[in-house]
């Protein structure tokens, strides 16, 4: 079955591309130290609102590189490794969207087709935040998974579901030569 037609294949790959980088890939509500803890993590940043916790600063924004160095030596420092990997290949997907937007011709003669590599991209770098979900709370939709050491609570991959089903939709559109 095919979900996209060839002809709209290039726009829905940089669209596709371009709003998940809109969408928290996991959103993780939890009750720390008396207080509580919300995570929202894009791609490429987090965004952390807390109250109740002393000592905290309530919002910090980060992004994926700084968020692993702080987790230095914590149960949870895998998981922040995974959203950095699933970040660089969400970057590489994001650079070759905005080339193909820019220069659809240059990016037409590619020798891989560029509407598959980015849904590849974005299968590949869903694929690692999905992971890094399974690693950060103790339940993920609130199943107990037994994976991760992180805060009790609940974490949705919101985005990283939909950027699967987006990718995998851009790798089975039908190109015509």
């Amino acid at each position: 079955m095919v979900w996209v037609r060839s002809e709209y294949a290039g726009e829905l790959a940089v669209l596709s591309t371009w709003v998940t980088a809109l969408l928290p890939w996991n959103v993780f509500y939890g009750v720390v130290g008396g207080g509580t803890a919300l995570f929202i993590r894009f791609p490429l940043l987090q965004i952390r609102y807390t109250t109740g916790i002393p000592l905290v600063q309530a919002t910090t924004l980060s992004d994926p590189v700084s968020a692993y160095l702080l987790q230095a030596g914590t149960s949870v420092q895998v998981a922040y490794g995974l959203w950095v990997v699933g970040a660089a290949v969400y970057l590489v997907a994001l650079a070759a969207s905005v080339y193909y937007y820019r220069n659809e011709a240059a990016a037409e003669s590619w020798s891989v087709d560029p509407v598959s590599l980015l849904g590849g991209l974005l299968v590949a770098s869903a694929v690692a935040f999905l992971a890094s979900s399974a690693l950060f709370p103790e339940r993920l939709f609130g199943l107990s998974l037994g994976l991760g050491g992180g805060l009790p609570g609940v974490s949705v991959p919101v985005g990283a579901v939909i950027q699967l089903a987006l990718g995998g939709v851009l790798l089975r559109a039908e190109r015509v030569a």
